[in-house]
């Protein structure tokens, strides 16, 4: 079974993300108090922590999660697999895949820090469909097209 295995907020973009007990999630804005929020195609960032997993086994050190400033760590689910339209029941929040990695700013803080980053290929980002809460353990389900 797919599930949270973190939330994480920032209040700056392009910043490693501190993990939240909780998080509400809005249409057309995101997660509140996150620095992504707002009225666009990138209102959450996903990442699965299997992503980061990976390169803890190429020897980089003190990977967490939030480290790749992803707002949802995920486990179980290979999100960069994804197509774009997907939509996920995350909690009780319904998302739609809108981008798949990304390109990267410069070297962001992260880059610098960690040496790499993951998200530029395998995270995703998603824009909130339906309000609702996400906290870590709950599930993640790919719905069925409409």
């Amino acid at each position: 079974m797919a599930h949270v295995l973190s939330v994480n907020i920032s209040k700056e973009k392009g910043t490693i993300k501190t993990p939240i007990q909780l998080a509400y999630l809005r249409p057309e804005n995101g997660i509140e108090g996150d620095a992504h929020a707002g009225n666009w195609h990138r209102q959450v960032s996903l990442l699965a922590q299997e992503s980061a997993d990976r390169m803890s086994k190429m020897g980089v050190k003190g990977l967490r999660p939030g480290i790749f400033a992803e707002n949802i760590t995920t486990e179980g689910i290979e999100l960069f697999r994804l197509p774009i339209g997907t939509h996920l029941m995350v909690g009780s929040a319904l998302l739609e895949v809108t981008q798949s990695g990304k390109e990267c700013h410069q070297h962001c803080q992260i880059f610098q820090q960690v040496g790499q980053c993951v998200m530029p290929l395998e995270g995703i980002f998603a824009r909130v469909l339906i309000r609702g809460e996400v906290k870590a353990g709950d599930e993640i389900a790919i719905q069925p097209e409409h």
